[in-house]
Parts: C-alpha cells; structure tokens; sequence
C-alpha cells in the first residue's frame, strides 16, 4: 500500500499572495515587456497621518476615501496610488496590486542607474509614519513576505522609498530598523542601499 501523496497550496497564484488578504486596486497597469522585477521598496503610510487601525488606506488604493471626511484629504483629493502590499500595525497582511503587474507606488524615482521604479519594483507600505517606529509584528510579516518574494521573483535590491526619490520622500524614515531586517533576512549588504548597510 503506498503511503498517501500530499502537495502543499502554493503561495503565489498569478501574482497574488495567499497569505495576504486580496483587496483589488483598479490603480496598475501592465510592467514593461521584459522587465526583471528585482527591487523591493519599502513605504510608510498612515491616513489620516499619525491615526492607525481605519479603512482609510484600503479606500485611497481603491479610489473610494472620502475626501471631505478630514481635513488632510484635501490635499491628496484626487490621487490614484496603490502598492502592492499593505502591513497593518499588528502584522495583516493586505494585497491590492497582483506583484506580475506595475502598481502606482514610486512615483518620479531613480535607482542603481534606472528611472522609473515603479516598472520594475514590488511596493510594501508599512502602516506608520515616517520618523517614528514600527511594530515587532510587522518586521516579522515583512522578513517573511521579503523572503517569499525572492523565492518567487529575482529580487536582487531592497530599498526605502527615501532611496529612490531622495529630496521628495521621506519614508519609511530613521525609525526604520534596517540593520535588524538586514539580519533577518541574512541578505548579502549589497541588496541594500549604502547608507543604511549593516557590515
């Protein structure tokens, strides 16, 4: 009798993530043909800023926030952004843009000699706001989504939104641990930007 076979759920299906929650965005478009995804650029994001745990980012990455629910919606009326992945504060994991696909997360950018980054890089936001700490919860969920992304694409670079549009963003900002999910990750130094190398 042959002992019965059993063949694990695969993570990726098309781009998306199993472990996260899907939550669609209408904010992507196609990558370029033949565009090697091999960075990973990690935000923060807070909405309205400093406030956590509201549905205020799912609805800004699907174009249904209210704009006059809070004063500083005003100035972001209109914007149409997404990223790929979301991680709340407590470490959920929420997904809006399919990683085979470019989503609307870099902006003007530049980095290791290419424009535009949104062509070929996967965007993480982070729930928190730049300068302060993040959650023990996040950098867990992060080193693990990090770890199964270079499984699945040939991530070669890791970088903060900071690195690729220096002088116009700020986050993740200093209260980023970088030295911490360097060794979490146990990367080579060289997939992460020089001024934040741990050795």
């Amino acid at each position: 009798m042959s002992a019965p076979s059993f063949s694990a759920t695969p993570l990726w299906h098309q781009g998306w993530y199993r472990p996260a929650r899907w939550i669609a965005s209408p904010n992507h478009g196609p990558r370029p043909a033949l565009t090697p995804i091999d960075l990973l650029v990690i935000h923060s994001i807070s909405l309205p800023p400093g406030m956590y745990g509201g549905p205020e980012i799912e609805k800004l990455f699907t174009n249904t926030l209210d704009w006059d629910a809070h004063p500083y919606f005003a100035g972001i009326r209109g914007l149409q952004v997404s990223a790929h992945f979301v991680v709340r504060r407590d470490g959920a994991l929420l997904q809006f843009v399919s990683c085979d696909d470019r989503a609307w997360h870099a902006g003007v950018s530049h980095y290791r000699g290419r424009d535009q980054c949104n062509d070929d890089s996967i965007g993480i936001e982070l729930e928190g706001l730049e300068g302060e700490s993040f959650e023990a919860a996040q950098y867990i969920t992060l080193a693990r989504l990090c770890t199964d992304l270079k499984a699945q694409y040939p991530i070669a670079h890791i970088a903060g939104h900071e690195h690729i549009a220096p002088g116009r963003k700020k986050d993740p900002g200093p209260g980023f641990l970088w030295g911490f999910l360097q060794h979490e990750l146990g990367w080579p130094a060289q997939y992460f930007p020089e001024s934040v190398r741990d050795g």
